[in-house]
């Protein structure tokens, strides 16, 4: 478990520098993008991670860990918008995004520390095209919760959902740098 804890704020670490980074650049004009336009960016970018899985090809440039690393930063731009619905103020100073983006983190690793206690790490035995799907399917049933106005009968939310595509795209990220690593050493 410690290993996966390393690994996990490694990746973290990565995602929310490239964060800050943009944010700098940029500012927080994610934040008027509605959750329902933050799951189809998702749902882009976890695509072309499926078409560049099947094909093989690239013709744009950006690799899949690019992509799980964009799948990363909007599954916590959504939930943060989940938890702030106020679109319109869109102009955070940085430590304040910032803070949201680590307070989102925080909630969904100790999610994943839970899970991956009752599962004991199974992910580890996946492969990382499962991830790629799981995380398409989760993006399918978060848009038609959201196409339902955000009502279940018995099923898990839409946050939910988030965190898991979130925890997923953690754990391919760890499984690409470890087949890098075993690559390099062989």
């Amino acid at each position: 478990m410690e290993k996966t804890i390393t690994q996990y704020q490694t990746i973290i670490s990565l995602c929310k520098e490239l964060f800050t980074k943009k944010t700098k650049d940029y500012g927080t004009a994610w934040r008027i993008l509605r959750p329902k336009s933050l799951t189809d960016q998702i749902f882009i970018k976890a695509q072309r991670i499926r078409t560049l899985e099947e094909t093989g090809k690239n013709k744009v440039g950006e690799g899949i860990q690019d992509e799980f690393i964009g799948i990363i930063n909007y599954a916590v731009m959504a939930l943060i918008q989940m938890q702030d619905h106020d679109s319109s103020d869109t102009d955070w100073p940085v430590d304040k995004a910032v803070m949201a983006y680590q307070s989102q983190v925080n909630t969904t690793f100790e999610l994943m520390m839970n899970k991956n206690h009752d599962y004991g790490e199974a992910w580890r035995d996946m492969r990382v095209s499962s991830f790629t799907d799981l995380i398409l399917m989760k993006l399918l049933r978060i848009k038609q919760i959201e196409d339902n106005q955000g009502k279940t009968i018995v099923s898990e939310g839409i946050e939910s959902g988030y965190q898991d595509i979130l925890n997923y795209a953690v754990f391919a990220l760890i499984q690409l740098e470890e087949a890098k690593q075993e690559a390099v050493n062989d």
